[in-house]
């Protein structure tokens, strides 16, 4: 049954209430119109608990904004939500167009700094967020007596004489959630094999984090990028109000996954207006074997990244380098499955807490 404003409600008990379900819960399609946004196809998600979030559909289905009962989960950059027409492939230039969000996804071929490998010129994270999603459903529909929201797509990876990678995404949350859910599965549809790196940039900003505020993960290793992050390391689960001029730290995490191989982390802010608010992610290790964070406390870029990964952010020649990059064959597919949820109160902070140590 979908629980929503503290009550549960049978599919037939909650068409009394209401003459259409978008009272409590819904999606809308829509066409952005305005500025470096025009043309961008959106879709809304609320669900009843306070919870909704935006994809954008030309952007790989990615999650641009987010809020639980006004509150942004994540941090949002002065680029603002920008059409794939404006991607620069080169060096530094994904930065231009780089939204934030909720999710942003990095790959799928090449991911991490600029570098040159095998003769080819590859920026930064990659092309898979500026590919427009095709083939897309938006479902609304009960299972039993839950109500499902749902959208599905495909994004094409390719290129003449390269790559043919399709990565297929379903987003899904429920009535009454305050989570939602990603599937992905990245298919070599083409004869050779080619490289696979992949990352959730998962953008995490005011007010989950604030000064104060901490990372909570079953870390069992932290090791810093270069020498800037190694500077604070002991504090990398602590968060401080904006720093005039802060240089990004990144920290790479080996983490513990539980019984059943799933690694929980969380950002949260204990003590926001005596309640406590937080947003975890539950990824499966197998999948996502590398955890990058990234510590920005600076003006205006003031955010931390979650980032589970099949790989680091050093670049595609460096992984080759230190034989570590993967691949993947033709035919062959793997899948990846995170989910990202909020924690509202003290209590559910600290039962997530736990839920971690007792592992």
């Amino acid at each position: 049954m979908a629980k929503v404003f503290g009550e549960k409600f049978s599919k037939r008990d909650l068409g009394r209430f209401v003459g259409s379900l978008s009272q409590v819960a819904g999606t809308k399609l829509y066409e952005l119109l305005e500025g470096k946004g025009r043309g961008i196809r959106a879709v809304d998600f609320w669900t009843g608990s306070g919870f909704q979030f935006t994809l954008l559909l030309d952007r790989a289905m990615d999650i641009s904004q987010a809020f639980y009962r006004g509150r942004s989960l994540c941090w949002r950059s002065s680029t603002g939500d920008v059409h794939p027409h404006f991607f620069e492939p080169e060096g530094f230039g994904w930065l231009r167009d780089f939204f934030g969000g909720l999710l942003t996804t990095c790959g799928l071929t090449y991911i991490g700094s600029p570098c040159e490998d095998g003769g080819e010129k590859l920026g930064l994270h990659g092309r898979i967020s500026h590919i427009p999603a095709e083939k897309v459903k938006i479902n609304e529909e009960w299972e039993g007596e839950e109500y499902i929201l749902s959208a599905e797509g495909q994004m094409r990876e390719t290129t003449v004489f390269g790559e043919n990678l399709l990565l297929k995404r379903k987003i899904s949350t429920k009535m009454g959630e305050s989570r939602v859910w990603i599937y992905d599965t990245v298919e070599n549809e083409g004869y050779r094999e080619s490289p696979l790196m992949i990352l959730y940039h998962i953008n995490i900003g005011f007010p989950a984090v604030f000064g104060g505020s901490r990372l909570i993960s079953p870390t069992l290793e932290v090791k810093p990028r270069d020498e800037e992050a190694a500077e604070g390391k002991e504090a990398y689960y602590k968060f401080t109000d904006p720093i005039p001029n802060f240089k990004e730290k990144v920290y790479y995490h080996e983490m513990r996954g539980d019984a059943s191989g799933i690694v929980r982390c969380a950002l949260v802010n204990d003590n926001l207006e005596k309640e406590g608010f937080g947003v975890y992610i539950n990824y499966k290790k197998e999948e996502l074997p590398r955890f990058i964070e990234w510590k920005m406390m600076g003006e205006g870029d003031y955010v931390v990244g979650m980032e589970p990964a099949n790989c680091l952010v050093e670049g595609r020649a460096k992984e080759r380098e230190e034989g570590t990059l993967q691949f993947i064959q033709p035919g062959q597919i793997k899948k990846f499955e995170l989910e990202i949820g909020v924690l509202s109160s003290r209590k559910e902070i600290e039962d997530f807490e736990n839920l971690i140590e007792k592992r």
